[in-house]
């Protein structure tokens, strides 16, 4: 599962107490994050974000879900400060260059967001802040909660592609080594069930899971499910420039709904964690307790996005606030 929600999501891991996330949303000079943050400086920063993403969705249906990967691999990697979004320059790697970030795309429609932003507000909301909000709206689009996330994040003027595989996962992490990340973020056990949930929508690419496929299928999956992924994923070795990927969910691809839960209860998850979050006896009972409530998938998953949201900002007069997402000022 380390490739899977690849630089700057899903599971995070900076050794820090669940009392110790609280604090995250403050820095040394006693300012943080609060609700509508930009009321003052500018007022439709949150209605413009919200009307792009809307106008986006509508042209292409995939940015909801590279909204959604983008919070966890940005904000899982030691902080939530849009560092994701920079680009390589001649003595710094990307992070969205690294392994861990295979698959995600979509990054120029971020730029797309800032610059109906800047129009409003030049120089005043941060791209950190547009990458959370983007993802509270991808959400939405996809037919998942409104979960109210509060703003004032300054942006990162440096890539951590170096550190990134402390961080984040590949697709053969273990239940316990995620359930160690999350816990590290102050995610408890239901709020990593419920991230994981994410699963319900996208698409998981072949070379992530051709090794559940060959040389043998793996017993645990469902043998209803292994012929279509077999259709799907027909070469042991795939090329990784071919898109080849199976829908994390057949029966509502498009949708951020607790039909995951049943279907990993089904043997029917892509992924290895998928099946141990089904049977491991940690997560068991959430997940199926999700499986039967979608209400509570919905209040577990919005409780944890917003702790992911507040992983150790940048605030107060740390960081700047980038003209341009893909590069910082001084390269501007």
């Amino acid at each position: 599962m380390r490739k899977i929600m690849g630089a700057k999501v899903l599971f995070f891991f900076a050794l820090l107490s669940f009392s110790a996330v609280s604090a995250f949303a403050q820095d040394e000079e006693g300012q943080g994050l609060v609700m509508n943050f930009y009321k003052d400086s500018c007022p439709q920063a949150e209605d413009i974000i919200k009307e792009q993403v809307k106008l986006l969705y509508k042209r292409h249906k995939n940015t909801a879900f590279s909204w959604l990967r983008n919070i966890f691999h940005d904000c899982a990697v030691q902080s939530c400060d849009a560092s994701l979004l920079l680009d390589s320059t001649r003595r710094s790697l990307s992070e969205k260059e690294t392994d861990r970030s295979f698959g995600l795309r979509n990054f120029r429609y971020i730029e797309t967001i800032k610059e109906a932003v800047e129009r409003e507000c030049p120089g005043v909301v941060s791209c950190a802040d547009i990458l959370v909000l983007s993802a509270r709206e991808g959400i939405v689009s996809l037919g998942g909660p409104y979960i109210p996330l509060k703003t004032g994040r300054r942006d990162g003027r440096r890539s951590r592609a170096d550190v990134v595989e402390e961080y984040l996962p590949d697709h053969n992490e273990t239940i316990s080594g995620v359930l160690d990340r999350f816990a590290a973020l102050g995610i408890d056990t239901p709020g990593v069930v419920a991230l994981l949930g994410a699963h319900s929508v996208g698409r998981t690419h072949c070379v992530k899971l051709v090794h559940r496929l060959y040389p043998e299928v793996d017993p645990a999956l469902s043998p209803d499910h292994v012929p279509h992924m077999l259709h799907k994923c027909p070469d042991q070795i795939p090329d990784p420039k071919a898109v080849q990927y199976v829908r994390n969910d057949r029966g509502t691809p498009m949708v951020l709904d607790n039909n995951y839960y049943r279907n990993i209860l089904d043997n029917k998850g892509l992924l290895i964690v998928d099946h141990q979050l089904a049977y491991d006896k940690r997560t068991r009972p959430y997940v199926k307790k999700m499986a039967k409530s979608q209400d509570y998938f919905f209040k577990e998953f919005s409780r944890a996005i917003t702790l992911l949201s507040e992983n150790n900002p940048l605030t107060g007069s740390k960081g700047e606030i980038r003209k341009q997402c893909n590069l910082a000022n001084k390269l501007h």
